[in-house]
């Protein structure tokens, strides 16, 4: 059996991640195995969002966090990284400078990606190999300032979009006027042909709410059990929410407004059941080193 190491970094409107993972060769199949996540909430769409960009204290942490990184990267001794950043860096207006100055004092190249690329590097996760031929599925992956949608049906994708929407946007009362009506005509527009569509939603907060209410390893649930399950978190303060649900509190404040983002897809889209697999942006990209690895 053959073993390679990689690393990924998420650079997300809310947190950054670092993730290393092992990828184990057979004869016959392909295993990812995670060696270390570690998680920093620095939050920079909340600047990014709200002020246009991000401040010199924040481009501090983020600088500081990713030269932690390197460090641990380096311990690891891992084959090869990458670096992804979504739409907080993407949308500010100093975020290519941010992105250059920590080149310069890291060495870590950042590569900005659009939502529908960082939906296609969540696809390297190979979710198209866990889904039933005979069923039409839509993706969602809700983020803290963009949420990505794609629908496959018999395994292939037919429609994927991205739109201005995010729990961190919505937080700050900034998502762009109109964007909701687009996401729900987008949805009633492609709806209609499919039999009956299974949503498979990803992001940190989904996850939670995957952990807190799903027994075994069966992570999925019907819109109703979604919604109660928003209507039992909407009784609770942040701080009720921090302590008796276990959440950070960069997590509990805006688990209400992704919940809000998922049941309204799950009500546009017709569909009744969601499945919440623990995928995400830095295990696409494990994927995709690994597949550039044995292309070359």
């Amino acid at each position: 059996m053959k073993k390679t190491k990689f690393a990924s970094i998420d650079i997300g409107s809310n947190a950054i991640r670092l993730l290393i993972a092992n990828v184990y060769e057979t004869k016959n199949k392909v295993f990812y195995r995670k060696c270390s996540l570690l998680r920093v909430p620095i939050r920079l769409g909340l600047e990014s969002f709200i002020h246009g960009e991000i401040s010199k204290q924040k481009q501090y942490k983020l600088t500081e966090a990713m030269k932690a990184f390197k460090i641990l990267i380096n311990i690891h001794e891992v084959s090869n990284y990458m670096a992804c950043a979504t739409s907080a860096l993407r949308e500010a207006k100093n975020g290519k400078k941010i992105i250059k100055e920590i080149y310069e004092e890291t060495d870590i190249k950042i590569e900005s990606i659009s939502g529908k690329e960082e939906a296609s590097i969540i696809f390297n996760s190979q979710i198209a190999e866990e889904l039933s031929p005979d069923k039409d599925y839509l993706y969602v992956d809700v983020g803290g300032g963009s949420t990505e949608i794609t629908l496959f049906s018999k395994k292939e994708v037919e429609f994927s979009a991205s739109f201005n929407i995010g729990t961190l946007k919505l937080v700050g009362n900034c998502v762009p006027k109109g964007e909701f009506l687009r996401l729900k005509e987008c949805l009633l527009d492609i709806a209609p042909p499919c039999k009956s569509i299974e949503i498979i939603g990803t992001g940190g907060n989904i996850n939670k709410i995957a952990k807190m209410k799903c027994q075994n390893n069966d992570r999925k649930l019907t819109y109703n059990q979604l919604v109660n399950i928003s209507e039992e978190l909407k009784q609770y303060s942040t701080d009720d929410l921090i302590l008796n649900y276990d959440m950070n509190p960069d997590r509990a404040d805006v688990i209400i407004p992704a919940l809000t983002i998922f049941l309204s897809i799950m009500e546009w889209s017709k569909s009744q059941i969601i499945h919440m697999p623990k995928i995400g942006v830095s295990d696409g990209l494990i994927h995709m080193l690994y597949t550039r690895k044995n292309i070359k």
